[in-house]
């Protein structure tokens, strides 16, 4: 999928969960959204580009809802990757 549709669909999540009282649990929301309803393709695909652009275009709700989380949504490796 083109960053540059992910980079929106991921700001607009944002900007609903932004509404939340309390920003940490805005950021919570937003991360367990991506969680449950993007694919793990995706996800990898918006963690590489916060890695390789510092996350152009995403607000920086975003960006930090996704650093925050990332131990726990971030998809495990393909099969037979290098492990390390």
């Amino acid at each position: 999928m083109n960053i540059d549709n992910l980079v929106t669909m991921a700001n607009q999540i944002g900007t609903f969960f932004a509404s939340y009282p309390d920003p940490r649990e805005g950021r919570t929301e937003i991360a367990n959204h991506l969680q449950r309803f993007w694919a793990p393709r995706m996800r990898s695909r918006l963690f590489s580009h916060i890695d390789d652009t510092q996350g152009e275009g995403l607000s920086r709700m975003v960006i930090e809802a996704l650093l925050e989380h990332r131990r726990e949504h971030m998809p495990p490796p393909p099969p037979g990757g290098d492990a390390g």
